[in-house]
């Protein structure tokens, strides 16, 4: 007999098949015990009769605690009550190893105990359905860049110097008192990736040395940074919308169950997949803000309160455009005929998740990024590399960083950041 899983019993049902898993609950009346499995792949319900099984398999059956490992033998029967359609009769149950003093669980437990135990709460049904919801996004990352002919270009961790200054750096001691910096960002090798390969993304962890508690913030997470040459901004702002719309579809698609364990309504996702992203200037956006009461100076950057109610305003992703010059970072080009103003823009997620996507074209005249390398008081040295991209062969070139765990926390429709990823760190949580 061939071990299946749970997430293929759908297309076996009238055949004999046997699981291996753990069990998350069980309950048994007289001579019947119903068994709820899970095998990694789905949860499914097995309903074991004493005369089935024997008494002494029946017996073993009814000492079984939370996850416990067992195997399960029986026919796939349709069921339409269950969520899956699904159940096992079993004609065999056995013991594969035992679960004593499980500590998660049915009843409610806090945030702080549940973080405590990460390590044990993956196997739970939010979780899970979360952690299949990112597999399932980094899966089709991938995918739409390979299907435009974009190379994987995987930039160093360990960097010189910082992308947009210091500030937020975490500082690592290198051998003879040298230092280096944990990467904030891939997007500086990835221009020299776009300039050698032409259309090229980084993918992994950066990290962030922000003191900040809030729920959109995490000390490491992971970004995929697009950047392309020849590509300027216009072009850039559609590869946004492209992408995103094609992740959230790819959700609508492949996920459909995993949205519903946690009841979140594709209805609210559904206009995201469809494109057409409203986009508005940085001073429409303060015009909008005055509307509601906000009250910002010309050069004010956005902090969350502010995302959050242009956010609200639309059914799906907001692009906000052309920020001033001085609040963003110094390798944005300027807008033609008014260097107070960049090329940049920023993707701002519906219902209250703020921005998942920053992006902008880059200075590809080297005049003027070693300008701008001077006005923000970084060390030459530290750039001489970056500035030779802009001496052999310059070309107009953009690219966007989009935050996985944002983007996330947005689809799946959860409250925190550290929900999304399977060991958050934080500035008060590094355990397990």
């Amino acid at each position: 007999m061939t071990t299946v899983r749970i997430a293929d019993l759908g297309a076996l049902v009238g055949t004999a098949v046997e699981l291996r898993g753990w069990l998350t609950a069980s309950r048994s009346s007289g001579k019947i015990a119903f068994l709820q499995l899970r095998d990694g792949s789905g949860f499914v319900q097995a309903v074991v009769s004493r005369a089935d099984v024997g008494d002494a398999a029946f017996e073993t059956t009814r000492g079984l605690t939370q996850e416990s490992a067992v195997r399960v033998r029986g026919e796939a029967r349709a069921d339409p009550r269950s969520p899956s359609g699904v159940e096992i009769k079993a004609t065999h149950v056995e013991a594969i190893a035992p679960s004593v003093g499980y500590p998660i669980t049915p009843k409610e437990h806090g945030v702080d105990f549940l973080m405590e135990r990460r390590h044990l709460h993956l196997r739970h049904r939010a979780p899970w359905a979360i952690l299949r919801i990112r597999d399932e996004v980094e899966r089709a990352i991938h995918d739409f860049f390979a299907a435009r002919g974009f190379v994987r270009f995987d930039a160093p961790f360990f960097m010189p110097t910082a992308v947009e200054g210091t500030t937020n750096l975490f500082e690592i001691e290198l051998f003879e008192e040298e230092k280096a910096y944990l990467s904030q960002s891939g997007q500086l090798y990835a221009e020299a990736g776009a300039l050698a390969l032409g259309a090229v993304y980084t993918f992994g962890p950066t990290f962030r040395a922000e003191k900040s508690k809030t729920r959109r913030h995490l000390l490491e997470f992971w970004m995929v940074e697009p950047e392309v040459a020849f590509l300027e901004h216009d072009g850039n702002v559609q590869l946004q919308e492209d992408l995103v719309a094609y992740l959230v579809g790819r959700v609508l698609e492949h996920r459909a169950v995993e949205l519903e364990t946690l009841g979140r309504d594709p209805a609210r996702l559904e206009p995201a997949a469809q494109g057409g992203f409203p986009r508005i200037s940085y001073d429409e956006a303060l015009a909008l803000l005055a509307e509601a009461g906000e009250q910002l100076e010309w050069g004010d950057d956005f902090g969350a309160p502010h995302e959050t109610l242009l956010g609200e305003r639309f059914d799906r992703p907001l692009v906000i455009e052309r920020y001033p010059t001085h609040v963003k970072a110094f390798y944005m080009e300027t807008v033609p005929g008014d260097p107070t103003r960049v090329l940049c823009d920023d993707v701002i997620a519906p219902e209250g998740y703020g921005e998942i996507i920053g992006g902008s074209q880059r200075i590809h005249d080297l005049a003027l990024l070693e300008q701008r390398i001077a006005e923000h008081a970084l060390p030459r040295e530290a750039f001489d590399w970056y500035l030779d991209l802009r001496r052999y062969g310059s070309v107009p070139h953009s690219g966007f960083g989009l935050g996985l765990e944002r983007t996330l926390a947005w689809i799946t429709g959860v409250h925190h950041l550290r929900e999304v990823i399977p060991f958050p760190r934080m500035l008060t949580r590094m355990y397990p």
